[in-house]
């Protein structure tokens, strides 16, 4: 079954903000390794590459269900940050605000009833739970810490542990 041009333009909307948070990730990595904080610095690489493979599974689906992928002009991410703390409460933010998207992306779904990309759109929807769970433990880690274990995080961080 051919999409609907409604479901169309809102994976097209979703590759746009999956793009964008790879970029934005992508950006906290290098200021993270130029700031000298290695372990933030590989896992926020890490997360940029997920959001790309984000883009091109949605844009995957799109294609095999007779869409047409539209890549648009993606916006100017921020460059700096004050502290590896405000980083990460960047990070947390645009958690929620992919996971608001991902919400409308599956209202779409269940608007034009269509159940293979509703079906598409559920694993995201869990997943947003997982990431934003993970940005606040790492927050709570922050909190905890008072600043003085920041480099005991960067390690924990950059070895996956969160």
């Amino acid at each position: 079954m051919k999409i609907n041009k409604k479901m169309q333009d809102a994976f097209n909307a979703q590759i746009k903000e999956e793009l964008y948070a790879s970029h934005l990730y992508l950006q906290m990595a290098f200021w993270f390794s130029k700031e000298g904080w290695n372990g933030f610095a590989g896992w926020m690489g890490k997360q940029s590459h997920e959001e790309k493979e984000h883009a091109m599974d949605m844009a995957k689906f799109l294609v095999d269900r007779g869409g047409e992928v539209l890549l648009t002009d993606i916006p100017s991410v921020q460059t700096s940050w004050d502290s590896p703390t405000d980083v990460f409460k960047d990070a947390m933010a645009h958690e929620e605000h992919v996971s608001a998207q991902i919400e409308k992306l599956a209202n779409v779904a269940d608007e034009v009833k269509d159940r293979a990309a509703a079906n598409f759109c559920a694993k995201y929807v869990d997943e947003q739970v997982e990431e934003e769970k993970t940005m606040r433990d790492i927050l709570t880690l922050f909190e905890h810490s008072g600043g003085a274990g920041l480099a005991l995080i960067d390690h924990i961080v950059g070895e996956g542990r969160k």
